[in-house]
């Protein structure tokens, strides 16, 4: 029976789900045995628990790793880098310096993807599993900061000065903290708080299920509504909402082909030689795209001071 907080399923039905790492280094010290098939030996080990259908370790039996994953997640560092430059440009547009960090700490969850979930790190090494649990605190911070965004864009506190950066950036550190922490507990087991699963098998962890699943999909939903709110009661703007309705749209399509679509295409022409995870990849980084468009729809264009001529 699945319960609330189990990542069992998800580990076997989902390629390259990068939180089955933690799990995987888990069960290496603690329950062994219930590594089968490829996961059994951590030197071919595809990035899952046991999983159905799995990219194997670079090299092992001619993989080239996640390799259609890793060209996306280049791709998409370099288009959010140009973004984070022209946000840079418009010195005053409302929000400038907290939708920067927003897409600069985006750009740090593609770079840690590209590191889970490639399959060129070994399963249950410590840098992997490390990388893992700091990957779990980028992605909570990320979406916070996304959230984070729509506060500010309501304007309760003037955007870019120390009353909204200072709360800002401490909660990013905390829910980074606080869920990387989680992260590693789960992994290497310094505790019994967020230790062992129990039963072992059924991969369970509530606080990371939370901060991992519910959070970023609860975090995106209220940013829609906030920013509809923004937008039409106090814009009193039609045209920024297709922007945002966009985005969303995305977004759901990117994690509908993550958890429906992935084994799918895993299982396709190219059994695990490529899986669904650049799609999903793919559409995340044009759901973050679309946002920018969005944002630079709702301010001001200021990419530079106009000149002053003498004698107009």
């Amino acid at each position: 029976m699945i319960r609330f907080g189990d990542f069992s399923s998800l580990c076997r039905d989902t390629p390259s789900y990068p939180w089955c790492n933690l799990f995987y280094h888990q069960l290496q010290h603690h329950n062994s045995t219930l590594l089968t098939g490829p996961s059994a030996d951590p030197k071919v080990a595809p990035v899952g628990v046991n999983p159905e259908c799995g990219i194997l370790l670079v090299g092992a039996d001619g993989s080239v790793a996640n390799i259609a994953n890793i060209i996306a997640c280049g791709l998409s560092l370099l288009g959010v880098g140009y973004l984070i430059f022209v946000v840079g440009r418009r010195k005053a547009a409302v929000g400038r310096a907290e939708f920067r960090i927003f897409l600069g700490l985006y750009w740090l969850t593609l770079v840690l993807q590209l590191l889970t979930t490639g399959a060129f790190l070994q399963q249950g090494s410590t840098a992997l599993t490390v990388l893992t649990a700091i990957h779990a605190g980028a992605v909570a911070a990320t979406f916070w900061a996304l959230l984070a965004n729509a506060l500010v864009s309501t304007q309760v506190v003037e955007d870019g000065t120390l009353s909204s950066l200072i709360p800002f950036s401490f909660f990013i550190l905390a829910f980074a903290a606080a869920t990387t922490y989680i992260a590693l507990d789960v992994a290497f087991s310094f505790t019994s708080v967020f230790g062992p699963s129990n039963p072992p098998a059924s991969l369970h962890s509530v606080p990371l299920f939370v901060l991992t699943t519910i959070w970023p999909g609860a975090a995106a939903l209220l940013y829609l509504f906030l920013m509809l709110y923004i937008v039409l009661g106090m814009l009193n703007e039609v045209r920024p909402v297709w922007f945002y309705i966009l985005a969303a749209v995305l977004f759901v399509l990117s994690q509908l082909d993550y958890f429906l679509l992935n084994k799918v295409i895993c299982n396709g022409v190219t059994p695990a030689r490529i899986d669904g995870s650049f799609v999903a990849t793919v559409l995340e980084t044009a759901a973050v795209t679309v946002l920018f468009f969005g944002w630079m729809s709702i301010t001001e264009d200021t990419w530079e001071e106009e000149p002053y001529y003498y004698g107009r």
